[in-house]
């Protein structure tokens, strides 16, 4: 699954931890160089978006980052699970957001570098930038709406 900011979201497996079920799915981002993802951990049962390990899966291609991370043991994932829940975030949506931003302004760079190196023509890198700038500012537009809303709130 695909979102706009780039961002691929993979379904990796189900674990059970201290008694309670978790999907368990890899997002991935590009980040000029490789794929860096995360795993996050979510209630099977509920809508609610689960929360993000803070370790790295990284990848060459998307396929290889999702190999790396379906290759990871019942054992592995229980420990990232666990690392997860002792450091859970409160304001989830507003980080996810926030990550988005961060992960556009590094987009954004990479086509400014590229087009200076010569590599991308300017007219169509100026497009793109301002597309980005485009929805970076419709991100900043929903962080007062994510503000202060609690996961699970």
């Amino acid at each position: 699954m695909t979102s706009d900011s780039g961002v691929t979201q993979h379904a990796i497996s189900s674990i059970t931890v201290d008694g309670k079920e978790y999907r368990v799915a890899l997002r991935l981002a590009y980040d000029g160089v490789e794929y860096i993802g995360r795993l996050w951990f979510s209630d099977p049962n509920s809508d609610q978006m689960g929360i993000p390990d803070h370790g790295a899966v990284p990848g060459r291609t998307i396929a290889e980052a999702v190999e790396v991370a379906r290759k990871l043991t019942p054992q592995d994932l229980e420990r990232r699970c666990h690392r997860a829940l002792a450091d859970k975030r409160r304001y989830i949506r507003l980080r996810r957001a926030t990550e988005e931003i961060i992960t556009k302004i590094k987009y954004m760079n990479r086509v400014a570098v590229t087009m200076r190196h010569g590599m991308l023509d300017s007219e169509g890198a100026s497009q793109e930038l301002e597309l980005i700038q485009k929805q970076i500012e419709e991100i900043v537009k929903t962080l007062p709406f994510h503000a202060g809303i609690e996961e699970g709130a």
